[in-house]
C-alpha cells in the first residue's frame, strides 16, 4: 500500500491532560481521508504536530518515507479554519505577497499565480480587497494560497465552515478537480458528516483516541441502521399495534419512525399494515448515525 503520511503511537500532553493518547493512522497517496471527532477530541492537536506547529511528545509522523520538518513545510499545504490573509490587500497582493515565501524567483511566482488565477477562476475579483470578498472567494482564495507552493498534502480544516450548501458545493468541486487532475492528496476534517461519505477512509478520534476507522460503507454497515418513516391513517390504531408487536418506535407529530435492520423487515411492516398507510419513506442510515453512536452522545434513539 502506498502510504504518504503515516502516525505512528503519537502522543501529546498539556500537564494532566492528554490530548493526544498514542494514537496511529495511515493516509493513502491521492486519497480523501477524512479526520473527524467533537471539539476537544485531538484533531486540532494533531492536525499541528503534521503541519510542525507543535512538537509531540512521543511517536512518528512520517511523510514520503521522511520526517524532517523542513520537508513537510515543503510539502504540505493547509487551509486553515479561519482565514489568514489581509483584509487590506487585494487578492493578488496577498497570494503574490505569500507565494514570495514559497518561491524565490519572482517571475515563477508570477507564473504560479496566473496559473492558480485560471484554476480557482479569481480573475473576476482578482483586484478587490480580500476583506470585501464573500464567504466562498475567500475560501477559494486561501485554497490558492495553499497550493502556491504545489503542496502533495493538502490539509483543511474545516474548510466549509460557516459557508451556505451552493458555496460549499462550489469549494467541493474544486476540492474534486484536485484530486482528478493533480492526483493530490486531501487531509480533511470537517463537522459536515455528509462530507465524509465520499472519503475513501474516515478515522473518528475523541478524546485523544481514535475509537473507529474505516470505509464510510463499512462504519455505516456496523454503527448506523435504515428507518420507516410511516405516516397512518388511524395514529391510535396504528400505535396500538406496534404496541401489541413490541416495536420500538419514535413518534415525531404525525409520523412514527420505526427502526429497521433488513430490508426484509421493512417489506413486512409495510405489507403487515398496508391498508393504513397513509404515506411512508424509507431513510437510509448515514454518517451522523455513526458519528452519534461511536462517540455516544446519544443513547436509545430510534
Amino acid at each position: 500500500m502506498d502510504y504518504i503520511l503515516e502516525v505512528k503511537d503519537l502522543y501529546k500532553s498539556y500537564k494532566d491532560i492528554k490530548a493526544v493518547n498514542g494514537i496511529s493512522f495511515s493516509v493513502k497517496r491521492g486519497s480523501l481521508f477524512a479526520f473527524l471527532g467533537p471539539n476537544g477530541a485531538g484533531k486540532s492537536t494533531t492536525i499541528n504536530i503534521i503541519t510542525t506547529l507543535l512538537d509531540r511528545d512521543k511517536g512518528e509522523v512520517i511523510l514520503n518515507g521522511k520526517t524532517n520538518d523542513t520537508y513537510f513545510r515543503e510539502k504540505i499545504g493547509v487551509v486553515f479554519q479561519d482565514n489568514v490573509l489581509d483584509d487590506l490587500l487585494t487578492v493578488k497582493q496577498n497570494l503574490i505577497l505569500r507565494g514570495s515565501l514559497y518561491l524565490n524567483n519572482k517571475a515563477a511566482v508570477h507564473k504560479r499565480y496566473e496559473e492558480l488565477k485560471s484554476f480557482l477562476n479569481l480573475e473576476e475579483f482578482e483586484h478587490q480587497p480580500f476583506g470585501k470578498l464573500s464567504g466562498g472567494q475567500k475560501r477559494r482564495t486561501e485554497i490558492a494560497r495553499a497550493l502556491f507552493a504545489n503542496p502533495e498534502l493538502l490539509l483543511m480544516d474545516e474548510p466549509t465552515t460557516g459557508l451556505d450548501p451552493e458555496t460549499r458545493q462550489t469549494v467541493w468541486k474544486v476540492i474534486d478537480e484536485l484530486r482528478k487532475r493533480d492526483g493530490l492528496t486531501i487531509f480533511l476534517t470537517t463537522h459536515y458528516m455528509e462530507e465524509a461519505v465520499g472519503a475513501d477512509h474516515v478515522v473518528i478520534i475523541d478524546k485523544g483516541l481514535i475509537k473507529v476507522q474505516g470505509t464510510p460503507a463499512a462504519l455505516k454497515d456496523q454503527y448506523s441502521h435504515d428507518r420507516l418513516v410511516i405516516v397512518p391513517h388511524d395514529k391510535k390504531a396504528f400505535e396500538a399495534s406496534l404496541q401489541k408487536e413490541n416495536i420500538v418506535y419514535k413518534k415525531i407529530a404525525d409520523q412514527f419512525v420505526i427502526k429497521v435492520d433488513e430490508t426484509d423487515e421493512m417489506f413486512r411492516l409495510l405489507d403487515t399494515y398496508r391498508k393504513n398507510i397513509k404515506s411512508f419513506e424509507a431513510i437510509k442510515g448515514t454518517m451522523d448515525d455513526v458519528f452519534i453512536n461511536v462517540i455516544g452522545e446519544v443513547n436509545g434513539n430510534v
